[in-house]
């Protein structure tokens, strides 16, 4: 279950990539506040904090990540939801130098069911997510996800805001991550069979929204 979650906690190191004038903090930590060394960000972008949090099978995790963010990466924030858990990201933005972001708030998880049931699944050492589970979606979470994380040999699918894939998307795009993460979203379900991807289509998934 663990090795499942490292692509979604590397999601927060890519949305704070360090990329001229404004002086930002830049630190990562697990907990809600870090601190660090101050770096000189480029043009075009602002101090900016991504933070997720999860509660997964009872075990709080938090990532948090400060650095330079692009403008149009700031006040952004979704949530996924698993069988077994959820999880919410989101990004904050300031613009004065030194200055602290505000903490990513997340929407309350609705119990109001929207008709969708995705897939869901979070095998340990396997990028084959067999679809035998599955989750109905509640809320503003009316997409089905499949993240795969290459080389660490982890998958997870499940329920996602659309926000949360948009923002998937466009950063695995936009340079890859260290983790090889990618992240697929759909509006039904997911093909409810087992997934096998192969090395080819694993490229993309959950944590390098944040480096």
């Amino acid at each position: 279950m663990m090795t499942s979650l490292i692509g979604i906690l590397s999601l927060v190191s890519t949305l704070t990539a360090t990329s001229s004038a404004l002086s930002c903090t830049k630190c990562e930590s697990e907990t809600s506040t870090c601190s660090g060394d101050r770096i000189t960000c480029p043009s075009e972008t602002m101090c900016g904090t991504a933070y997720l949090q999860g509660l997964v099978e009872g075990i709080r995790i938090q990532k948090l990540h400060r650095g330079c963010q692009p403008l149009s990466e700031c006040g952004i924030s979704g949530t996924i939801s698993i069988k077994e858990g959820r999880f919410g990201i989101g990004s904050s933005c300031c613009s004065t130098d030194d200055c602290t972001p505000t903490l990513p708030t997340f929407p309350t998880k609705s119990s109001n069911p929207n008709g969708v049931i995705c897939p869901s699944c979070a095998p340990a050492q396997s990028t084959s997510c067999d679809a035998s589970d599955t989750v109905q979606c509640t809320g503003d979470e009316n997409m089905c996800f499949l993240q795969t994380t290459e080389g660490l040999a982890s998958a997870m699918r499940g329920c996602a805001t659309k926000s949360f894939c948009d923002l998937s998307r466009q950063f695995y795009n936009n340079g890859g991550s260290s983790s090889n993460v990618k992240m697929i979203c759909t509006n039904g379900g997911i093909s409810a069979h087992k997934v096998v991807l192969t090395p080819a289509i694993l490229c993309l998934l959950l944590l390098k929204l944040f480096l």
